[in-house]
């Protein structure tokens, strides 16, 4: 089985500023770039971005090539700490231009005014393609939808086959009997993808519905660890480990990283009636030393290159329609068609109230 590494999104916990001391330059000579940048190109673009960003050798150089600029990365952490991050420096920002804002935290970055209209404007031709993702209240575009997937439960294709059990397709189906002590999901209060799983729920059962079906889900025997690599690798019967739970919080872009060495079918499945879409976005900071270099890395990664890398690279569906994924996702990863939905404005409105009241009832 492949790795699937979605590990920079394992925990919300802020750190220190001081950790991002760690970044990195990339260019086409390798060699950390000196001085700012003209609007005629060269110099220094900082991107600042969650510790999953990746995109496949060489890529970044040909932007280089192309443009001038240098990338420098600052990587502070996972989705949740890139955000907080953001917010605590916004005053002296980190760098030019963010990836990696969600649709959980978009709102709020939105409001702490962290992010900015790209100027010069990106090109229509971008941007047309993730209109459908636009984020509420943003009437200037300062959030560039990049890419998206779905976090779901997944399940064990070959443990429920050996055990002749019917597999769970459902999120209520998750609290029946049969599937006591099966589930292992990461925390929504330390994890990015258990809190999508969270707003998955609160999207199906409404404000305080999802208080009764955690209770559910706790009476049988769900079990909560911190993060999605623990969930996957050390509990998921299929993680390679030697797990004993064949339910697992994962994406939907997991199985066909199950699919046998020798070919065939994936050995897990994706359930896709218990999704919830995530969102990435991209934005010019507020502040930038080099929004001209921050609008063409934007512009940049919409581009056909890299928008048909994301799916190899950070193991995310492109935003753009002028790109196809690989065989096996078409096949084994497809996206949900109908995903839970929560608003962006009431995440940012209830989150710590609904963590609160969610550790009350799991954990407390």
């Amino acid at each position: 089985m492949s790795v699937i590494t979605r590990a920079g999104r394992a925990t919300l916990v802020p750190v220190a500023v001081a950790a991002l001391a760690a970044c990195s330059a990339i260019g086409a000579s390798g060699a950390a770039p000196t001085g700012g940048a003209s609007s005629s190109g060269g110099g220094t673009v900082t991107l600042v971005t969650h510790s999953s960003f990746a995109l496949s050798d060489g890529l970044l150089d040909d932007f280089t090539r192309q443009t001038g600029y240098t990338v420098k990365l600052v990587q502070p952490g996972d989705a949740g700490t890139l955000v907080n991050q953001l917010v605590l420096t916004k005053d002296a920002p980190l760098g030019d231009v963010v990836f990696g804002i969600d649709n959980t935290f978009a709102s709020r970055a939105l409001d702490e005014g962290v992010v900015v209209p790209a100027s010069p404007a990106l090109t229509a031709a971008a941007l047309a393609d993730g209109e459908k993702y636009a984020v509420a209240g943003d009437d200037e575009g300062a959030l560039v939808p990049v890419d998206d997937g779905d976090v779901c439960v997944n399940v064990d294709h070959t443990w429920f086959a050996q055990h002749s059990l019917a597999e769970p397709v459902t999120l209520d189906d998750l609290t029946k009997p049969e599937y006591r002590d099966l589930l292992v999901t990461p925390s929504p209060a330390t994890s990015s993808p258990g809190f999508a799983f969270f707003l998955a729920t609160v999207g199906a059962y409404g404000d305080g519905g999802w208080v009764d079906y955690w209770t559910a889900l706790k009476a049988n025997g769900v079990k909560v660890v911190e993060g999605w690599e623990d969930a996957y690798y050390t509990d998921f019967t299929a993680g390679g480990g030697s797990g004993t739970r064949p339910i697992v919080v994962s994406y939907s872009s997991s199985p066909p990283y199950t699919v046998p060495k020798d070919g065939g079918e994936p050995t897990t499945g994706a359930l896709l009636d218990t999704c919830f879409r995530q969102v990435e976005y991209a934005g010019v900071l507020a502040g930038a030393s080099n929004p001209t270099g921050a609008a063409a890395l934007i512009d940049f990664l919409l581009s056909d290159e890299v928008q048909k890398d994301i799916p190899v690279s950070m193991y995310m569906y492109p935003v753009s329609s002028h790109v196809t994924v690989p065989d096996d996702w078409a096949r084994w990863a497809p996206l949900a068609e109908h995903p839970f939905d929560v608003p962006a404005a009431d995440i940012t409105t209830h989150r710590e109230e609904w963590l609160t009241q969610w550790s009350d009832v799991v954990l407390g």
